[in-house]
């Protein structure tokens, strides 16, 4: 057997390869063999038709045959001889197949990058330094009482925190516009879910009432075609509802899993302990954001596209189970990628398959062991967020593909601890708003 190697742009390369003919006709002639052992043949009894007969009827399939199993027996032997490995599935070609000559074929595929990893040395963080106040946690209290809140109907002017429902229909220069029409569209005022004009605009106005105002949408509004633009909203106030949240009494601090004897200062506590644990999360994942930004920015390497289209095909699911726009009705591949194209994941892929490549560098250059203390570390954060967090850990432990997927999570924050150990360090005093908001942005 011949095998060269052919090296195309980047990490794609082309291996050839040539079969001898006496292996290609000796694998087809024991195919025709067992063949003629089993099939019936007019005119013949079982098993016994001449070869040349079943070369006639079965010759084509059975040489078919006998190139597909060539070609998967001698991959890894040339694989093996010409000394590569694949980052991903090959695309195999038959270059060349005809009866008493050598079978050729090349297999297409592409090769993980070589890396040397650069010296650490510049590695410098951000450590977020930040207090929970008792602002913030009189935020959550008041979030948590809006979200069991009722509302009536008042006979009154709207003020801000009103609920109001409107009919509206905007026009640009005299003109409707897609988007600008809405019929019952419940408002509350002051939330800034709607147009800032427009919510302003309801307040000190009654039910029954209708009005004009002058609406302007903002510079960075996600329609071009409106975006810094003002418009005239013709408006009719329909109902005016005013929100009643809910007394902190032993009925609310039982559904918080506060004691009664607690009260107001025991659901104050475990808020304040509920945003120390949301900021301590943030404040790892944004170091480790921070810590790997910069691995990626000293190596800039080259990464295998067949691993980033395996691994964009990993990310459209994750999007699709988290919209779970496909549980309903199966969607087809096809419609998925369609609606969910290759171009939202790309970049992320990218990262995503770079990290992995580099990670696994640091990870061999230095030795680094699985820690089982930092694997229970991990399953404790990923079931605290449950509530029964025992059950969840019980669950991943009967599961060896997700106790490994979550190993691979532990050994990645080795990595992380490492080099956050070796990197320098300067404190950032943020709010928690800040500090919640920075990690919710999307990696660069």
């Amino acid at each position: 057997m011949q095998v060269r190697v052919e090296t195309a742009d980047g990490l794609s390369r082309r291996l050839h390869v040539t079969i001898p003919a006496e292996r290609v006709e000796r694998e087809v002639g024991d195919r025709l063999k067992r063949i003629a052992s089993r099939v019936r043949v007019a005119g013949f009894r079982p098993g016994k038709a001449p070869l040349k007969v079943i070369q006639q009827q079965y010759g084509n399939d059975a040489r078919m045959d006998a190139i597909s199993e060539l070609v998967r027996q001698t991959w890894p032997e040339a694989l093996a001889e010409a000394k590569v490995q694949p980052a991903g599935a090959p695309n195999f070609e038959v270059t060349a197949e005809k009866a008493g000559e050598p079978l050729a074929y090349v297999a297409s595929f592409d090769v993980f990058p070589e890396i040397q990893l650069a010296d650490f040395g510049s590695l410098g963080v951000s450590r977020p330094v930040v207090e929970v106040t008792d602002a913030d946690v009189a935020r959550l209290v008041d979030n948590l009482r809006k979200a069991k809140r009722t509302v009536e109907k008042v006979a009154r002017a709207a003020q801000v925190g009103d609920i109001v429902v409107v009919d509206f229909d905007g026009k640009l220069d005299g003109e409707s516009f897609a988007g600008g029409k809405g019929d019952s569209v419940e408002i509350e005022v002051g939330s800034g879910q709607f147009l800032t004009d427009l919510e302003d605009a309801l307040v000190a106005h009654e039910a029954g009432e209708s009005f004009e105002t002058e609406v302007k949408f903002p510079a960075d509004y996600r329609n071009p075609s409106l975006a810094g633009k003002s418009t005239i909203f013709a408006v009719t106030i329909k109902e005016v509802r005013e929100p009643k949240l809910p007394e902190i009494d032993a009925e609310f601090l039982k559904l918080h899993g506060v004691e009664e004897s607690a009260g107001a200062a025991g659901l104050d506590a475990k808020c304040r302990g509920a945003l120390e644990g949301e900021r301590d999360k943030a404040v790892r994942t944004r170091l480790k954001r921070e810590v790997l930004d910069q691995l990626l920015a000293l190596h800039p390497i080259e990464v295998p596209q067949s691993q980033v289209r395996q691994e964009i095909l990993r990310l459209r699911e994750e999007a699709v189970n988290r919209m779970q726009i496909n549980q309903a009705a199966k969607i087809p591949p096809e419609q998925l990628q369609q609606m969910l194209p290759d171009a939202l994941f790309e970049a992320n892929a990218q990262r995503r398959v770079a990290l992995g490549l580099l990670i696994g560098e640091v990870i061999k250059s230095r030795q680094i062991k699985p820690d089982n203390a930092i694997l229970e570390a991990t399953l404790d954060q990923v079931s605290a967020d449950y509530e029964q967090p025992e059950q969840v850990r019980q669950f991943y432990r009967s599961r060896p593909d997700l106790l490994q997927g979550l190993q691979a999570v532990a050994l990645e924050q080795q990595v992380v601890d490492q080099l956050l150990a070796g990197a320098k360090s300067a404190d950032l005093p943020l709010t928690l708003e800040e500090l919640l908001k920075s990690v919710s942005q999307p990696a660069a």
